[in-house]
């Protein structure tokens, strides 16, 4: 059983990046009038050497190099990253692309349904216990999510892209033992050469980035924001199940309608209720690690 203190850790990494990504959320507003597709391809181009940068200063770069011997040794094994770096890659670009877009609540919607099926995928794939307070939280959960999916009636692709591909890319990294920074390294720089794509062709856009003091600096702390979110959520997700890992997800996307709301997004008084629930689910893991602690103590 592993020591209170590092699962302590493991939660804060997770809530951390939740509280990230919901600023980067945010933070997409500000670069407009950047689309969806040149903030995805600067994200990934200044993301890199700052996830570089961390990697070697916390002396992982061993991770990078052991994939890489790996691959060199597996065509297989090879053949997965280009599949895992692309599922990374829509995703990161969605989560720019929507709230610039009007599809924020959609997205939302996604990560309301996101931690269900990393709790499915982590019991049906890997068989994971579930405790019952985490129970418990699932029960709460469903019934915010079902309050949810009452109201939406219909679900948007940028909802199912969310729910479906995230489950599918941490259970490919588990499996292939890539679930760790040197993993999120290879993801992110086999994406280079489309997010150069992105960037290199609005010639005038381009221009006034590099030009301009004000949107450089945003850009740069894009990339710096980026990089520590993404660790910090990678980080969470090898240490953590995937039972406990989805479930503590969800102060993400509680997060992002908050920001939705804030860049102008509207919500409906009925969907309290999946509000309340999610963070009744959320109180019901608090309470559930408080007692844990407490006797570990004693």
């Amino acid at each position: 059983m592993r020591p209170s203190g590092t699962r302590n850790l493991d939660f804060c990494y997770s809530l951390t990046a939740s509280a990230l990504f919901a600023a980067l959320y945010y933070y997409s507003t500000l670069l407009q009038p950047l689309n969806g597709e040149q903030i995805y391809g600067w994200r990934i181009l200044l993301t890199v050497p700052c996830l570089t940068l961390l990697l070697i200063a916390g002396g992982k770069w061993r991770e990078v190099a052991a994939i890489a011997g790996r691959a060199l040794r597996t065509p297989w094994f090879a053949g997965q990253l280009p599949l895992t770096s692309a599922l990374l890659g829509v995703q990161l670009w969605l989560f720019l692309w929507a709230p610039v877009n009007g599809k924020g609540l959609d997205v939302s919607l996604g990560y309301f349904l996101l931690p269900l099926t990393l709790v499915l995928s982590g019991r049906l794939v890997f068989g994971e216990p579930i405790s019952r307070f985490q129970a418990v939280a699932c029960l709460l959960a469903a019934v915010g999510v079902g309050n949810e999916l009452a109201m939406a009636q219909t679900l948007s692709w940028p909802a199912f892209v969310v729910a479906l591909g995230y489950p599918l890319y941490f259970c490919l990294r588990r499996r292939n033992g890539t679930d760790n920074l040197g993993g999120l390294w290879f993801d992110m720089t086999l994406s280079l050469p489309v997010s150069l794509a992105f960037v290199l062709r609005d010639a005038q856009t381009l221009h006034w980035v590099v030009a301009t003091p004000r949107p450089l600096l945003l850009i740069l702390g894009l990339g710096a924001l980026s990089a520590l979110a993404l660790a910090l959520m990678m980080l969470a997700a090898r240490k953590l199940n995937l039972t406990l890992f989805g479930l503590l997800s969800y102060a993400e996307p509680v997060m992002l309608v908050g920001v939705s709301l804030l860049i102008g997004e509207s919500i409906a008084r009925d969907k309290w209720l999946t509000y309340g629930a999610i963070w009744a689910a959320i109180l019901v893991l608090v309470v559930e690690g408080v007692l844990v602690l407490r006797r570990r103590v004693r």
